[in-house]
Formats: structure tokens, sequence, C-alpha cells
């Protein structure tokens, strides 16, 4: 099954998330096509990812703070993206970002 570019599902999680009162906004732009998306839920302060499941289907999973790191989600991120330039890194300030992000980026 074809995935739709990551750039059309980043738009439509900003759309989704701004059109319900929440703010959403892209903190880094990756590959338009095939980049992975790291979400930070600013509410809970913590990040997930969409990955693809044994399956094959997208899911999204909890990410960064491995093993009681002190380190903050934007540390995070920040150091994701050097090793990895086409990682989109969203933002989403509105109650169950999550819902928000998994109805949105992972349809199939």
């Amino acid at each position: 099954m074809a995935r739709l570019p990551t750039h059309l599902l980043v738009s439509a999680l900003l759309r989704r998330v701004n059109d319900a009162g929440g703010f959403a906004v892209v903190r880094a732009r990756g590959d338009a096509d095939s980049g992975g998306i790291l979400v930070l839920l600013e509410r809970e302060d913590r990040l997930v990812e969409r990955m693809i499941d044994i399956d094959g289907h997208d899911a999204l999973v909890p990410a960064g703070f491995a093993g009681g790191a002190s380190e903050s989600p934007d540390e995070y991120w920040q150091r994701r993206r050097v090793r990895d330039p086409d990682l989109w890194v969203v933002a989403l300030d509105i109650a169950d970002g999550e819902r928000f992000a998994a109805e949105t980026i992972c349809i199939n």
C-alpha cells in the first residue's frame, strides 16, 4: 500500500488541531515525501513518534527520555534532527493531542 507524503499528513494535522481551537506548529521540516514524524505534546511535555508496527501499520509510540535521562523534549528532538535531518517535528498544544495525531497521521 502506498503511503501519503509526509508533508500532506503534517498539513492535515496542523489544520485539524488549529480548527479545533488548539495550536499546532512545525518546529522542524523534514523530507517532504518520506520523512519521519515526531510529535511534541506540549500539554503533557512528552513526545510520540509515528512508526510502523510488526503488521506493517502506522502506530504512535513513546519517544525520548530513555532510561530516566534528564533531557528535555526540545533537547531530545534537536539531538535527533542532527542524526536524522529528514525528521519532521510537530508541536501540538491541545487537549488529547495524541488522539489528534493518531487519527491524522496513522491512517492505515
